[in-house]
C-alpha cells in the first residue's frame, strides 16, 4: 500500500479510505451526494495525488509521444494539453493521459494510478529516440479544485490572471505563496476548475489554503465516489472500467483522439474499425424503470439475449436515476434504442441515450 502526502489529514477529517490503485485513498468523507452536489454548484477539493506524472526532454520527445499516443500532439503549442490514448500492440489501450506541452523539447505526461509502472515500461520500450525520461509520481501531489466557483478561490490564492486560461491550457506559477505549481485548467468532473500540481512540501499548505479562501463558498473536501458519479453524469471514460487492454478507442467513442494524420502503434487495425464499423460500441444508457445498473451486469434486448454488458452505472444524484455506459453491439446502439439491464435476475428496463447525460 502507497500513500499520498496528505494521507494523515484525509483520516483526520474522518474520511472512509480504500484501497485503490495500490493506495490508500478517501472514498467518502461524509456524504457522497453532499461532495458531488458542492462540486456540481459550488466548489470542492479532491486529492488525486496517486496520478502519475512523466516529464519527456529532448529533440525528439514529440517523436516518442507521436508514436506511442494516438491524438496528433503535433497541434500543441506551448502551454497546452492534450487528452490522449496509448495504444498497445493487441487492438487494445494501455492507458489514456493528459500530453502537457511546455516547449518544443519538453512534455509533460499525467496517466492514471493503476498504470505507472505499466506506462512507463511501455513508453520506455518504444524509447528508440534517445529522449530523457523522468517519473515524478512520488515528488507531486495533485488537488483538483472542481466547480464553478474554483475559480473565485484559487485566484484569492495566485497573481495569474485564470480569467483568461481556456479549458485545457496551463501555466506555471505561484498560488498561496507556494512556488513551481502547475495551474492547469482541466479537470474529470465537467463542472469547470483547476487541477494544481504541487511538491509533496508543500500540499499540506496549499490545502490549507484552499479550504481558508474557499469558506464563503462552502468548499468541501471531495472523495473518489463523487468524483466517479461526476464524471459518469459526464460520460468520460474511466480506465479499468470503460477502456482497457482490449477496447479501441473507436469502439470506445474516442474517435475524436484518434487521428489517422500519423502514424502511431496499431493504427492500422484501429483504422480498419474506423472503416468497416465496430462490432460493439459504447454507449450511454438511462433506466427508465427503477434500479442501479453496475459494472459488468448484463445488457440484453427484449427477447433476452444477452447483447453486451455494463462498464459503469451509478445513481445520478442530479437526475435522480439510474445511468450507465457499456457495450452493446452496433445494432443495438442507437439513440432511444430499449434495452434491459439484469439487476438481481431481473430485467430492468432502460434505454440509449447520447452522453453527457446533463
Amino acid at each position: 500500500m502507497k500513500y499520498v502526502t496528505l494521507n494523515d489529514l484525509h483520516v483526520a477529517l474522518g474520511a472512509k479510505m480504500i484501497e485503490f490503485a495500490g493506495y490508500n485513498m478517501p472514498v467518502l468523507y461524509n456524504n457522497l451526494i453532499q461532495e458531488h452536489n458542492a462540486v456540481r454548484n459550488s466548489v470542492g477539493v479532491f486529492d488525486v495525488s496517486h496520478m502519475g506524472e512523466f516529464k519527456l526532454v529532448g529533440e525528439k520527445a514529440l517523436d516518442l509521444i507521436q508514436l506511442v499516443t494516438s491524438n496528433d500532439a503535433s497541434k500543441l503549442s506551448d502551454g497546452k494539453v492534450q487528452y490522449s490514448c496509448l495504444p498497445n500492440d493487441k487492438g487494445g489501450i494501455v492507458d489514456d493521459l493528459l500530453v502537457y506541452r511546455y516547449s518544443a523539447t519538453e512534455y509533460y505526461l499525467v496517466v492514471n494510478a493503476s498504470n505507472i509502472e505499466k506506462d512507463w515500461n511501455w513508453i520506455s520500450q518504444h524509447n528508440t529516440f534517445g529522449v530523457e525520461m523522468t517519473n515524478m509520481s512520488d515528488d507531486l501531489s495533485l488537488l483538483a479544485v472542481q466547480g464553478p466557483n474554483a475559480i473565485k478561490v484559487i485566484q484569492k490564492l495566485t497573481e495569474v490572471d485564470l480569467s483568461v486560461m481556456e479549458y485545457y491550457t496551463f501555466t506555471t506559477g505561484s498560488v498561496a505563496g507556494c512556488e513551481d505549481i502547475i495551474i492547469s485548467n482541466t479537470g474529470y468532473t465537467g463542472s469547470g476548475g483547476f487541477e494544481l500540481y504541487v511538491w509533496n512540501k508543500d500540499a499540506k499548505k496549499l490545502w490549507d489554503a484552499l479550504f481558508e479562501a474557499g469558506k464563503e463558498f462552502n468548499i468541501e473536501p471531495a472523495g473518489l465516489g463523487a468524483r466517479d458519479t461526476l464524471r459518469l453524469e459526464k460520460g468520460f471514460c474511466l480506465y479499468g472500467n470503460d477502456i482497457n487492454d482490449e477496447t479501441s478507442p473507436i469502439e470506445a467513442g474516442l474517435g475524436w483522439i484518434t487521428k489517422f494524420t500519423k502514424p502511431f502503434i496499431n493504427h492500422e487495425h484501429h483504422k480498419a474499425i474506423k472503416e468497416n464499423g465496430a462490432s460493439k460500441k459504447l454507449v450511454g444508457f438511462e433506466m427508465i424503470d427503477r434500479g442501479i445498473p453496475r459494472q459488468h451486469y448484463a445488457i440484453k434486448d427484449a427477447a433476452g439475449n444477452v447483447i453486451g454488458e455494463v462498464t459503469s452505472g451509478t445513481q445520478s444524484p442530479t437526475l435522480s436515476k439510474g445511468i450507465g455506459m457499456g457495450y452493446v453491439s452496433a445494432a443495438h446502439s442507437k439513440t432511444d434504442t430499449e434495452i434491459f439491464i439484469e439487476i438481481r435476475d431481473k430485467a430492468i428496463k432502460a434505454k440509449v441515450v447520447k452522453v453527457p447525460f446533463l
